[in-house]
């Protein structure tokens, strides 16, 4: 198989053999461009439950199904920083999949509850990059997610900032990915 034969999102690494691309470099993120991440994820209660406990946060509203049916939302409510944890892993794979560091979450805002037995989606847009001042081989990519349920409701947006690399094909031979 030639290389103009080699699926997308796959590179060719042998002969009837290719690995799976990870992540973008900075030439593949444009300012505008819109991914969508999936598949999707389905919130569980034991996501809710261990994340909840790791978290050290014990809030009834997140863990106490008798506490939670007596308020407005008559079920517990997903703790907001599982929302955030899951979306924002839904977008590493393609967005910052070759990341170097992330340098900030800012503009976090949960918009619609989220329960157990939502399926979560998300999408990302490039807002902005630059080349970093400080890493000549690194560039600062700028993105704005939203994350939305089954029925279309957003339930989360932030803004991230990340490290990534000028030349992605160097990282990626270098490191096996």
């Amino acid at each position: 198989m030639s290389t103009s034969d080699t699926p997308q999102g796959y590179r060719q690494v042998g002969e009837d053999r290719f690995r799976e691309i990870v992540g973008l470099g900075y030439h593949e993120l444009r300012e505008g461009m819109v991914i969508e991440h999936r598949p999707g994820r389905t919130i569980t209660e034991t996501d809710n439950v261990l994340m909840t406990m790791l978290g050290g946060n014990d809030a009834p509203i997140h863990t106490d199904a008798h506490y939670s049916s007596l308020t407005e939302w008559d079920r517990p409510l997903v703790c907001s920083s599982i929302t955030l944890h899951i979306v924002g892993g839904m977008t590493v794979r393609s967005t910052s999949g070759l990341t170097m560091a992330n340098l900030g979450f800012e503009e976090i805002r949960f918009t619609h509850p989220v329960f157990v037995g939502d399926t979560l989606y998300a999408q990302t847009q490039i807002t902005g990059r630059r080349l970093s001042n400080s890493r000549p081989d690194t560039g600062i990519v700028t993105c704005r997610t939203t994350g939305h349920n089954q029925h279309g409701k957003t339930v989360i947006t932030f803004t991230r900032s990340f490290f990534v690399p000028l030349d992605a094909d160097a990282v990626r031979d270098h490191t096996n990915y």
